[in-house]
């Protein structure tokens, strides 16, 4: 007899699954010991589902392939929400199986009962429940097709006892992706280059849509004298070997990105949901190009929407652009850009050993001695920033976080993901030491699958971006603070190896040994607290909220929290 578990892992296996995240459960038990007798597919066991659907979404991130996690019932999948909507907001593929209570026992408020269906439909682009054998394997074919061809999550509730049952239906299907061209009609283009050929000062914004076009984007930045600008995602696809590249701009961006956005007369996105209203021009034309339509005005309002891809979009409009001569603001942008970059790493110098280390300088050699292809995965918080602004990307490096679901502790079950779909490859988890400790128990999954991933500690004790929100709202920080372990000693403790730092002069060495490793590692590097990571643009209320942090703090009986807030930043002032 095959059982409908046993057909399931069959399914997964031909259309090229190699592993599954998860942890076993009573209801899961048929699927994971069709895992273990078909030994195929790795199991890769977590300490928590939440990473294990974290991690299924950075694999199928950097393989564009299909990834799967798996939860028992009731709490056990619940653990997978934060994960999963982390994976559709990504927009990668990501089957979940959860697993459910007795069929006989649904809706009897029987011992960890849910609906899972109703709980995952927010997160997901496809969810069905599997009441008996005969919907199998149909609805997880249709399950897996949703999720390649949508770049989302589907789920598939199945309750324990028909994971046990005997297959209806053995059959096999095999799901792969498909790779269609999609351009714009022929009049849209027409009308795009007629508004971009009209243009004086043209600037591009550019997403994780534009992956894949690298030199179709240079030639066209070329052809319209245009500065291009990239949101966080598309810094990986767009920053290297790109002679029209002025940096970032949002909320994590810097001045040169910001500037250049707001100075000219047509703004051209490509690929990007870039999700901040308040940095786009006021009074610019704006060209939307998104692959999906339903993306087109959403953020701000706009001239013209054109549903395409952006590689084979750029090749069907250069034909149809003039030359430009002017090229008057893509040289002023750049020229700014170099005074920017310029200032920027200056604050990534070494600081003195009587002082934490400054964030940018521990971002910076992480950077120069890293490998030529390695994976960084920031949390999200302060070390987002660092990693935006101080690491390198090259074509070969890779760059992935939880970037539009922004949620706490992503980069060690992040990591897990990558380092278990590409073992021979560099994985650099830049941890904050709140998200650390929140999902710490995945330390041990480094040792228990033999994972090498290197974890670096941004050890501030404290929340430190929220202190800065805080701060530009005009709150004086409360709760932010951070009783840390060594987190070296932890790590050690667990059979990894654990390197901690407190001076400056002394992390270069260690960041070159802590890399070189052979094996998992940690390295706990005390930083300072108080650096500020301030936006491109500052605005009214934000120097008002200021304001009001420091007469606040001053009036509370904490003036020594400015004294050391100044001692820090004076650098950024001159």
């Amino acid at each position: 007899m095959t059982t409908v578990a046993e057909n399931m892992v069959s399914i997964l296996e031909a259309s090229g699954v190699e592993r599954v995240y998860g942890l076993p459960g009573d209801s899961l038990n048929g699927f994971t010991d069709a895992l273990r007798t078909n030994g195929s597919i790795d199991w890769v066991h977590v300490r928590h589902e939440e990473a294990a659907a974290l991690a299924a979404a950075a694999e199928a991130h950097t393989t564009g392939r299909l990834a799967v996690c798996a939860g028992s019932c009731g709490p056990g999948n619940l653990h997978l929400i934060n994960g999963l909507y982390d994976a559709n907001r990504s927009r990668v593929p990501v089957v979940a199986i959860a697993a459910h209570i007795p069929s006989s026992e649904i809706g009897t408020t029987y011992f960890q009962e849910t609906h899972p269906q109703e709980l995952f439909r927010e997160c997901s682009v496809y969810v069905e429940y599997v009441a008996v054998p005969e919907q199998l394997p149909r609805v997880l074919a249709i399950a897996m097709r949703a999720a390649v061809e949508k770049r989302g999550v589907a789920v598939v509730v199945v309750p324990g006892d028909v994971l046990l049952a005997s297959a209806a239906d053995t059959s096999v299907p095999v799901v792969r992706a498909a790779a269609p061209v999609i351009v714009p009609a022929a009049h849209e283009l027409e009308e795009a280059a007629r508004l971009l050929d009209r243009s004086h000062k043209v600037t591009i914004l550019a997403g994780a849509g534009v992956e894949g076009a690298h030199d179709e984007l240079v030639a066209l930045a070329d052809r319209l004298g245009a500065p291009i600008v990239h949101a966080l995602r598309g810094k990986e696809f767009i920053e290297y070997d790109n002679p029209f590249d002025v940096g970032m701009t949002g909320l994590l961006g810097f001045a040169s990105g910001y500037r250049a956005m707001e100075t000219c007369d047509t703004l051209l996105m490509l690929g990007t949901d870039f999700p901040y209203p308040q940095f786009f021009p006021e009074k610019a034309t704006i060209i939307q190009v998104d692959i999906r339509g339903e993306n087109l005005g959403r953020r701000t309002t706009i001239d013209l929407g054109l549903v395409g891809a952006v590689r084979p979009t750029i090749d069907a409009l250069l034909p149809l652009l003039a030359h430009t001569t002017k090229r008057g603001h893509l040289d002023d942008a750049i020229e700014h850009y170099g005074k920017t970059r310029a200032k920027l790493d200056d604050l990534a110098e070494a600081g003195s050993d009587n002082a934490p280390v400054h964030p940018q300088y521990l971002t910076r050699l992480l950077d120069r001695h890293a490998s030529d292809d390695a994976v960084f995965i920031p949390d999200v918080g302060s070390p987002v920033i660092w990693a935006s602004r101080y690491l390198t990307m090259n074509g070969r490096r890779r760059l992935i976080g939880s970037f539009s679901h922004g949620t706490m502790a992503n980069a060690l079950p992040h990591a897990i993901g990558v380092q278990a779909a590409h073992p021979g490859r560099q994985v650099i988890a830049l941890s904050g030491d709140g998200g650390l400790a929140m999902l710490m128990g995945e330390l041990i999954t480094l040792i228990q699958n033999r994972l090498p991933v290197k974890v670096v500690v941004y050890d501030n004790s404290s929340l430190a971006f929220v202190e800065v929100e805080m701060k530009a709202a005009g709150f004086v920080n409360f709760g932010t603070d951070l009783t840390n372990p060594d987190f070296a000693a932890v790590a050690n403790a667990l059979g990894i190896r654990g390197f901690r730092v407190e001076k400056s002069s002394e992390l270069e060495s260690v960041v070159a040994e802590f890399l070189a490793h052979d094996g998992p590692a940690v390295l706990d590097v005390v930083t300072a607290r108080q650096e500020l990571s301030m936006p491109p643009s500052i605005t009214a209320e934000q120097v008002k909220g200021f304001t009001l942090y420091a007469l606040r703090t001053v009036m509370s009986g904490r003036g020594d929290e400015l004294i050391d807030l100044a001692k820090t930043n004076l650098r950024q002032v001159f």
